[in-house]
């Protein structure tokens, strides 16, 4: 049994709270400077120009790529070979987003209750999905998430008879329909299966996934593919100017469902759609 002070899990979660706000992934800061040369017009050209320029200035200025510093959303694989020491998991999670918040100078955006709507003041509590794996390692992904992009996602409970040629056309009309909202060019992760909340779920662990690695399924990669190609068909472009970007990546991933359903679900990313993690 290996032990974890619970303030080390606070450290890095402060750690990658700051990280992820200001350093956008290397593979996704990669296409959208290839993005650029695939721009004919200069609105749409100048635009994904300025978004290179904001990842530049937010690196050299050490200052969040985005005012939107987003509700911290955190993955925790935890080995069940490990035992917490110091204190509550959970709290040192918060804890850590709460300093990350306040010692990063990131903008807190969470209130405290959905209707009576009082800052909490530090950006907690974070959401927090828990998942025990074998081993005695901790990986812990913080995914800090905007809502002008997460406004825009949508679930369906479609029926089994969906082919899926219908379900392409609803996620491509879930792009059309968020259109300039969502500060495109967007990331999509889509989920497929489970029930109505695992849906749900694996869209937005579906958008953590590197956008330089497709589904190990050649099936589902050539749906990300297709999906992704008509989206882009849509011509919304940067910004919703026009062109030939409207979304960077298409990320899919499946659960096994019932019988009866066959869930559907799309997390919406803008082309600042971050994530950074750490093993600890």
């Amino acid at each position: 049994m290996r032990e974890i002070d619970v303030k080390a899990v606070s450290d890095a979660v402060r750690e990658l709270c700051i990280k992820a706000n200001k350093i956008l992934p290397s593979d996704l800061e990669n296409i959208v400077r290839e993005g650029v040369n695939l721009e004919n017009t200069q609105p749409a050209k100048g635009v994904m120009q300025s978004l290179c320029e904001n990842i530049d200035a937010a690196r050299e200025l050490d200052i969040p790529i985005c005012q939107d510093c987003g509700m911290a959303v955190v993955f925790a694989e935890v080995g069940q070979d490990i035992h917490f020491t110091g204190g509550s998991f959970e709290d040192a999670v918060n804890e850590g987003v709460g300093r990350g918040y306040k010692d990063g100078y990131l903008r807190c955006s969470v209130v405290g209750d959905p209707l009576r709507r009082v800052n909490t003041g530090n950006n907690t509590p974070a959401v927090l999905h828990t998942r025990i794996v074998p081993g005695d390692k901790l990986k812990i992904t913080v995914a800090p998430k905007g809502f002008g992009s997460e406004n825009m996602s949508k679930l369906r409970m479609f029926t089994p008879s969906a082919d899926i040629s219908e379900i392409v056309d609803w996620i491509v009309d879930v792009a059309r329909t968020a259109g300039s909202n969502p500060c495109p060019p967007m990331v999509l992760g889509v989920g497929i299966g489970g029930d109505f909340e695992q849906c749900a779920y694996l869209a937005k662990k579906a958008l953590c996934r590197s956008v330089s690695v497709r589904n190990p399924d050649d099936f589902y990669a050539g749906l990300e593919k297709e999906i992704l190609e008509k989206v882009n068909a849509l011509g919304i472009g940067p910004q919703g100017f026009g062109g030939n970007v409207t979304a960077l990546s298409v990320a899919v991933e499946t659960a096994p469902t019932h019988i009866a359903g066959l869930p559907v679900a799309v997390n919406v990313g803008c082309h600042v759609t971050r994530h950074a993690g750490t093993v600890l």
